[in-house]
């Protein structure tokens, strides 16, 4: 029998620089954090589920709608330095890192990258990758992996190239981020990499420390919500998807 704990954790900030308070923003009748606070609930894998935030007015909002928050420090440079400052007092054996604009999130899919931890004890990390074809989009993480679905590098950039070889298959990083507790307030203490500062994503500081992130795959259209365009495409997907009248 399985008794791994296992706790989610969404990371959210009010003054997001691409689309400012976006974790407010009403989607069909609801903020966006509380869509992603609720599709998180409906992951029978997850035995509890928190928003970790510096915002009173985003704490007021999760909890006015049944949400738990755990309040953070406001000097927070990433999501997942949040986290792992929420999760320093929490009794759990895997964090699932779920970022706050992704309010699609399907919660099968937080069920299957957590059962890779599950299933692989000696992976420390995990993420979620989707095909991917739209070129030039910066706001977007590309991933590339090797033979074992291992990650060896992320990028803003369109990877692999198609100088040589044209229309190039790509992956996108969906994410939804498991780590054991253990290994993640370790990896909040490393020093940040080169690579890291230069893609701004901090998921590159594992692979530059040598430790690995485990990919698993998915068929997923859902979108980070990082402008106006994504805002107006989720609202008009969210009015058709299949998991939002189960948790409205």
């Amino acid at each position: 029998m399985n008794n791994t704990k296992i706790v989610a954790i969404v990371p959210s900030r009010l003054e997001s620089s691409r689309l400012p308070r976006k974790a407010l923003l009403e989607i069909c009748g609801l903020p966006m954090i509380v869509h992603v606070y609720r599709r998180c609930l409906l992951a029978k894998k997850l035995d509890q589920v928190y928003v970790a935030t510096d915002s009173i007015e985003i704490k007021e909002s999760v909890e006015m709608h049944g949400g738990k928050v755990i309040m953070t420090s406001s000097s927070h440079k990433t999501g997942t330095d949040r986290i792992a400052e929420a999760a320093q007092n929490i009794d759990a054996d895997i964090i699932v890192n779920i970022q706050g604009d992704e309010a699609l999130v399907n919660p099968l899919y937080i069920n299957k990258v957590v059962a890779e931890l599950e299933a692989n004890p000696n992976i420390d990390v995990g993420m979620l990758v989707n095909p991917y074809s739209k070129k030039n989009s910066p706001s977007d993480i590309k991933v590339v992996l090797n033979n074992n679905n291992d990650v060896l590098y992320l990028s803003r950039s369109d990877i692999p190239s198609n100088s040589r070889s044209k229309n190039s298959p790509m992956l996108k990083a969906y994410h939804i981020i498991p780590f054991r507790k253990k290994f993640l307030l370790e990896f909040t203490k490393l020093k940040k990499g080169n690579l890291e500062q230069i893609e701004y994503n901090e998921y590159l500081r594992i692979i530059e420390h040598g430790y690995k992130i485990r990919a698993v795959h998915v068929e997923s259209d859902a979108v980070s919500v990082d402008t106006l365009e994504d805002l107006e495409y989720v609202r008009s997907e969210m009015s058709k998807d299949k998991w939002f009248p189960q948790y409205l």
